[in-house]
């Protein structure tokens, strides 16, 4: 492959979130459905692969950043497990500085929490577009309508719902492609062979009406698809993925999928949803870097007092320091 080709097949994505949502096991059932790893670890167990400090596994939290690199349908996914306490924010800020895309994880009883939004925050503030996956699905008081609702109503985001869920709690079984409309159930319990079916009958309904205002959404961030849209055309599921696509690296609309990794349901349909809406490196532009204010400085202390000279053949500026 030549080098802009294989670069438009590398994905690299942070896993974020608020601590026990979830992200340490999600990156755990990706590495295992990718081939990466022959046995799921537990962070229960302390034998999950980014958890490797002893610190963590004694503990069961993500402390340090830790970078794995997976591959599924001919892309190559370098993923960054964050931590999740506030304690260790400064990782997550750091690893977002060098991301090109994100998965922020959710719980599915409570949605966004607090530190969901410093999360947020910092991988807006950085332009990382986002995907958003509710996770936990099979947890008791989950509700997925609820959790997507709180990511725009605490995040300011306009998320768009691209599944829809199949039972709750302990009946959740699957999840429904509204761009494809067919349903993809788990029915052994290592989650490896996802099955597509047809939709439920008692479904329909709400899946209808689920696929509507996901379309609207995605055709009000494009001219063209919006008079097509307006005139009773049918909008495909390529062209919808595409402009979809479009709208998440702009950070105009955030893709909301669904699902419960512990259960080992949902998480490869995350895995296309990463290779199809998430940026590639052509996607990102360049950093651009600035020079730095010029001028006098001084440092404040106790005991340290700093002078400066102008070095002869440099334009920056070089502290002397003397006690």
């Amino acid at each position: 492959m030549d080098e802009a080709h294989s670069l438009e097949r590398i994905r690299n994505i942070g896993i974020i979130a608020h601590i026990d949502a979830g992200k340490t096991t999600t990156t755990e059932r990706v590495l295992f459905y990718t081939g990466r790893t022959y046995k799921m670890g537990t962070v229960d167990e302390g034998t999950t692969v980014t958890d490797w400090m002893v610190q963590e596994r004694e503990r069961g939290i993500t402390i340090t950043a830790a970078a794995v690199t997976c591959y599924w349908r001919d892309h190559q996914i370098n993923i960054v497990d964050t931590p999740g306490h506030i304690d260790f924010t400064a990782e997550v800020q750091r690893s977002l500085r060098v991301l090109d895309g994100g998965v922020v994880v959710f719980d599915a009883v409570v949605g966004v929490e607090p530190q969901s939004e410093t999360v947020w925050r910092q991988a807006r503030s950085f332009g990382v577009p986002l995907l958003a996956y509710i996770n936990k699905m099979d947890k008791l008081g989950a509700d997925f309508a609820h959790a997507t609702e709180t990511i725009h109503q605490r995040l300011g985001a306009n998320p768009v719902m691209v599944q829809w869920p199949i039972g709750r709690e302990a009946t959740f079984r699957g999840v429904v492609d509204l761009l494809e409309m067919h349903a993809i159930v788990w029915v052994d319990d290592l989650g490896r062979l996802p099955q597509i079916e047809p939709i439920p009958p008692d479904l329909l309904d709400e899946v209808q009406a689920a696929r509507e205002k996901m379309v609207e959404q995605i055709v009000e961030t494009d001219d063209e698809l919006t008079t097509r849209y307006l005139e009773g055309e049918e909008i495909t599921a390529a062209e919808l993925r595409r402009a979809l696509r479009t709208a998440t690296l702009q950070g105009a609309l955030t893709p909301v999928l669904c699902g419960s990794a512990l259960r080992n349901k949902g998480v490869q349909p995350l895995l296309d949803a990463i290779v199809d809406y998430l940026p590639s490196p052509l996607d990102i532009p360049p950093w651009r870097g600035r020079i730095p204010t010029r001028g006098r400085k001084r440092c404040a202390g106790p005991t340290w007092r700093s002078r400066w000279r102008r070095w002869p053949s440099r334009s920056r500026l070089i502290p002397l320091w003397s006690a």
